[in-house]
């Protein structure tokens, strides 16, 4: 940040880590400035209609998600809007239980919404304009500031006494209006450059899921005669390749309880549906194998190469002699899981259903062959997906550096 200058004067801020303040400026609590309170402690019952009910789920980069978020009844909607839980045009909801210091400004086309007790409800006086508080919010030295008052707590939460006690500094309102409307302009170029880097990583991983699909149902060789596969999600297949069931490729097998051979210095890795969690003292299956979702996280097959323990909501597989285990890995990738999965609040996978998933046989040498490929083409896309997941990262390591440099006064944007 080089181009920019430091404001003329200097005073101590009076608060370690804040630092020095341009002269004028007013450092204080929040509390002073700003009205805090938060959403209902308790939750009516929620339905598919209603009224919207948002919690900290529902609130990204300074918007809500209305479509996908929790509904009530208006009776009970009515009922928490006396209680104090719907934010006015021009509120600040602060996510402070969970997920720490995401924020957004209630804006005038936002359908009328109740709050759960999850979100902080920021209503900043006169002398403290909205937008400012907003940028102040969200800048590293506070969300440091706020994960500075968590203490000896698994889940992250920030109650309405430690938000009023955050210390903020701030200038006088015309020069906030000019901070909010630099950082508007400033910001808005960075998250396009962001959104661009996204819908790149979209379209990578989309043209993945198509390489891998063509590949595995078409073969590598677009001479050789076609049949009908006679199965909707297959369409044409090469005709020498059989059409066959998942259980004669692999045996699904059930996880099991990880709890008796977890270990702080275990040797090998516990799988669960979202991932690597943990380690074991003991392995479950020491060959090469796919795991597969049973509950929760079903679309996501992992390949394993090396002895591990998986739990009771993933599946492994007991890959037969006839089947090369990388091309296995690859048509799991193919499987409709949205047309097996029952279960909206947990999504699950049957044993039967998988077993049962029709995939195609192609000669062995034909299998090695496509794994080789697609480990070279899959490759070449996920460096791709890799840079631009850094490229994103960096800019929103740029932007929080921004705000944070500007609403300390650390860089004066009036020259």
């Amino acid at each position: 940040m080089s181009q920019y200058k430091p404001y003329p004067k200097y005073k101590d801020s009076g608060v370690e880590w804040l630092g020095d303040v341009p002269e004028g400026w007013i450092v204080t609590s929040l509390k002073r400035y700003c009205n805090v309170t938060d959403g209902s402690h308790h939750s009516p019952k929620v339905q598919d209609i209603g009224f919207p009910f948002i919690s900290v789920t529902d609130v990204g980069h300074n918007n809500i998600n209305f479509k996908n978020c929790k509904k009530i009844l208006e009776q009970d909607f009515k009922r928490l809007i006396k209680e104090g839980c719907q934010p006015n045009i021009g509120d600040i909801l602060l996510t402070k239980d969970g997920t720490i210091g995401r924020a957004v400004i209630v804006k005038k086309n936002y359908p009328d919404f109740v709050i759960l007790s999850s979100l902080g409800l920021l209503s900043p006086h006169k002398k403290l304009l909205n937008t400012y508080l907003y940028y102040y919010l969200l800048s590293g030295i506070n969300i440091d500031q706020m994960n500075s008052m968590i203490h000896g707590s698994a889940l992250k939460r920030m109650t309405i006494s430690k938000i009023d006690n955050l210390i903020i500094s701030f200038p006088s309102l015309k020069e906030q209006k000019e901070i909010a409307n630099y950082l508007n302009q400033k910001t808005q170029k960075i998250d396009t450059l962001i959104e661009k880097q996204q819908t790149l990583i979209n379209l990578l991983k989309e043209k993945r899921k198509t390489v891998i699909i063509h590949t595995v149902t078409k073969g590598l060789d677009s001479s050789v005669d076609m049949k009908d596969s006679e199965i909707e999600w297959l369409g044409d297949v090469p005709e020498h390749w059989k059409i066959s069931k998942l259980k004669f490729f692999a045996r699904i097998k059930n996880g099991q309880d990880q709890k008796k051979v977890i270990s702080d210095n275990g040797k090998y890795p516990i799988y669960g549906s979202g991932g690597e969690f943990g380690r074991a003292n003991n392995y479950l299956y020491n060959k090469v194998s796919v795991l597969l979702g049973r509950k929760g996280t079903v679309d996501k097959p992992l390949f394993i190469t090396k002895p591990f323990w998986t739990v009771d909501t993933m599946y492994f597989t007991k890959i037969n002699s006839q089947t090369n285990p990388k091309y296995f890995y690859y048509s799991c990738l193919t499987i409709p899981f949205g047309y097996y999965q029952y279960g909206s609040a947990l999504p699950s996978m049957t044993q039967e259903d998988l077993h049962n998933h029709h995939f195609i046989a192609p000669p062995l040498k034909e299998q090695k062959e496509i794994a080789n490929y697609l480990d070279q083409k899959t490759q070449k896309i996920d460096t791709l997906i890799e840079k631009a997941t850094k490229a994103i990262k960096l800019l929103k390591e740029r932007r929080t550096a921004l705000i944070s440099a500007v609403v300390t006064g650390k860089i004066d944007i009036q020259n």
